[in-house]
């Protein structure tokens, strides 16, 4: 569900306990665990995942809005910044760029709570990504429709990526059009039966579980992969 209301799916490990021993119990170590990303225009499906004996365990997916006011001019920001005057669409695009970043950044921290309660340590996290070119300056950005599109894309990734080295998590990245490519390779299997894992996962969950959350599972898996 957007707006950041998501469903938690939360392991909580057994304490070992042994018989005779000066101690109730021995604390089992944290397993860790990554959060994988794929991004639109304001908002994300971000899915947290674990390994049990290497197969991908989803312990929570959400729907996070990155924009406060959830209209086309805040999701598309380079496009309302396209008719304003370039100084007023320069401010206006960095207003939304900070409003992308906190918001990210609580989002993980929310994640990240809530996987501490549950003896997982939050460590890595895995962003999909576009093309991965650089974007020109601003005014050659605003000529160019394709460039806007693009740009407007890369703004809630590029607050995604920081939020989440902000919070020490080790990065994985992958273009999204090489990502089934990539998890067949590393994990050696037909990009056909990967996807098919995949959605496997999600059927117990309920929806949503779309290519978002498939996508974004797979992001996170590789991430502890990598």
């Amino acid at each position: 569900m957007l707006g950041g209301v998501g469903r938690f799916f939360l392991t909580f490990p057994a304490s070992d306990y042994t018989l005779g021993s000066s101690f109730p119990y021995r604390e089992a170590p944290m397993k860790s665990a990554a959060v994988g990303f794929r991004a639109h225009s304001g908002w994300v499906a971000l899915v947290a995942v674990c390994l049990e004996k290497d197969e991908p365990v989803v312990l929570s997916r959400q729907r996070v809005h990155l924009v406060k006011t959830f209209n086309y001019s805040f999701r598309q920001p380079y496009h309302t910044a396209e008719k304003m005057p370039l100084p007023e669409g320069r401010r206006f695009i960095s207003q939304v760029r900070a409003e992308a970043e906190r918001l990210a950044y609580r989002a993980i921290r929310e994640v990240q709570r809530n996987l501490d309660e549950a003896q997982y340590r939050l460590s890595h996290f895995g962003l999909l990504v576009a093309s991965g070119r650089a974007l020109p300056n601003l005014e050659k950005i605003l000529a160019a429709h394709t460039l806007i599109h693009t740009a407007d894309g890369e703004l809630f990734r590029a607050a995604l990526s920081l939020a989440g080295r902000k919070h020490g998590l080790k990065e994985f990245q992958e273009r999204e059009k090489n990502l089934l490519g990539r998890g067949a390779e590393v994990l050696r299997i037909s990009e056909g039966a990967l996807l098919r894992e995949l959605t496997e996962l999600g059927r117990g969950l309920g929806p949503p579980w779309s290519r978002d959350e498939k996508f974004a599972t797979l992001a996170a898996w590789l991430a502890l992969r990598d």
